[in-house]
């Protein structure tokens, strides 16, 4: 049974589209030498799967992966649950002794990192997946796995060990190496450092990042929501003028805020509006891909820093002659990068990247402090020109649970222009605040409703705001500076 299949079977398992029993049958049906369209068909005409549009992305998945080799252990020997709908768990060998079974939605992840010696690797694969999903359903953003400390995982910005066995460096390098193709593992093992997107199925997905420190291998998963949400379910504020950057059909667009706060989520619900209501071409810039983006309206092209190219220089410079409409950025972060974005903005483009600024002002002073003395009188009036908005984003912990968001908008207009023409971009807030009806809004004032609302706590507030009158407004008794920067 070629690769292809056996990848399917893999991750139509994990994402219970199909029993093993069920693949047994059509892979009897149809013998060891079935091709991946024919054994997808197959399950289709029996009617052992209902969702096509899932399977079609695991049988993506599945060519993608297939030339590195087969999935660890045999999809077809694993025994299945009592039921195929029933959330998946680990073979017993990789449950704890202790009757550790897959915690109910809400509950949290479990693990037999004690064991992990005794644990063959297919073993360790299957509890591996499914630490990764139950970590998920228990609503954490990241899993961490590192040598010489405990892992633990983080909800809602706290951090929370998982169990009090710390990681030896080779219990450490195994769990981050388990689910990976032999040749990412020695793409790892010889840079040391390695980034890419994981599928456990087109509902589990995750970003990963791998590493070695001073006491062995390191891994951080970043969970990817499952499904693509719509632009009105993010809580960002001023939809309507939002959704005006995305009517242009050329210039830039940007999405900043710090690690963590949403950029990713807010730059896939752009996309897929766009997806949904243009006939365009739009190309994704990656590193690595995170939301798969299905066409629509819109012929998708995504491509990731690594596997598809070399760099985002190099992809976007090669993108400019491959017909685009629009193209997504998913990280502007060196000059010959963002130099390229402002020069695509200028030719009759949409572009839209994200970058790790705090605020409107902070990201046009990043955006054009990059290029030489010499050049930024050219690359204000360029900037000017082509900047169609900023929307830089927090998650702030709110005081009912989960995260709220806070949303500062910067939309462009003859005075911004003339602002970043001069060089006089801390004069922003002053135009920002007289912006209110084009949609323009400052992150301290979003802060200081959100806390007025409730719904954020005074020490949230405090945190995200820095001038004295809005702080005297939350608390007349507080220093006139946050304690420290807007860590959120």
């Amino acid at each position: 049974m070629n690769n292809e299949v056996l990848w399917l079977i893999r991750l139509g398992r994990d994402a219970k589209l199909f029993s093993r029993d069920q693949a047994l049958i059509v892979m009897r049906a149809l013998g060891k030498g079935a091709g991946l369209m024919d054994f997808a068909q197959k399950l289709i005409d029996e009617g052992y799967v209902t969702n096509v549009e899932k399977l079609e992305v695991a049988a993506g998945d599945a060519v993608a992966r297939a030339p590195a080799g087969p999935p660890p252990g045999n999809p077809l020997l694993d025994e299945d649950d009592a039921a195929a709908a029933a959330p998946a768990a680990p073979r017993a060998a990789s449950r704890p002794a202790t009757g550790g079974s897959t915690p109910a939605s809400g509950a949290a992840p479990v693990f037999p990192f004690d064991k992990i010696a005794a644990m063959d690797d297919a073993a360790l694969a299957d509890a591996m997946r499914q630490l990764l999903v139950d970590a998920g359903r228990f609503g954490a953003s990241d899993l961490h796995l590192s040598a010489g400390s405990r892992p633990f995982i983080r909800k809602h910005r706290a951090l929370t060990p998982i169990t009090e066995h710390i990681l030896k460096e080779d219990e450490s390098l195994r769990l981050n190496t388990v689910l990976l193709a032999a040749h990412q593992k020695n793409i790892f093992l010889e840079r040391r450092d390695y980034d890419l997107a994981l599928a456990l199925g087109p509902e589990n997905r995750y970003r990963v990042n791998l590493m070695f420190h001073k006491w062995g291998p390191s891994g951080s998963y970043r969970m990817v929501p499952a499904g693509i949400p719509k632009l009105d379910s993010l809580g960002l504020r001023n939809l309507d003028a939002i959704r005006k950057l995305l009517s242009y059909h050329n210039g830039l667009i940007l999405i900043t805020g710090p690690v963590g706060a949403g950029k990713t989520t807010t730059l896939a619900a752009m996309v897929d509006e766009l997806n949904a209501q243009r006939e365009d071409h739009i190309i994704t810039v990656e590193d690595p891909i995170e939301v798969v983006q299905n066409p629509k309206g819109c012929n998708v092209t995504q491509r990731e820093v690594g596997p598809h190219t070399k760099s985002f220089f190099t992809a976007l410079k090669g993108a400019l002659r491959e017909d685009p409409d629009v193209i997504v950025i998913g990280e502007l972060r060196d000059l010959e990068t963002i130099e390229m974005a402002i020069s695509a903005s200028e030719t009759g483009h949409l572009v839209i990247g994200t970058m790790h600024t705090s605020d409107a002002s902070t990201t046009l002073n990043r955006l054009l402090d990059v290029f030489p003395p010499a050049q930024q009188t050219q690359i204000r009036a360029s900037v000017a020109e082509s900047l169609r908005g900023v929307v830089c984003q927090r998650l702030l912990p709110g005081t009912a649970g989960g995260l709220v968001v806070a949303c500062e908008i910067m939309i462009s207009n003859t005075a911004i222009q003339a602002l970043i023409r001069e060089g006089k971009t801390s004069g922003l807030r002053n135009v920002m605040e007289t912006g209110v009806k084009e949609g323009m809004c400052i992150m301290e004032n979003v802060v200081f409703e959100l806390y007025s609302q409730k719904k954020i706590s005074k020490e949230t507030a405090l945190i995200n705001v820095s001038t004295r009158n809005v702080r005297n407004k939350i608390d007349p008794a507080a220093p006139s500076a946050p304690p420290v920067a807007a860590k959120t």
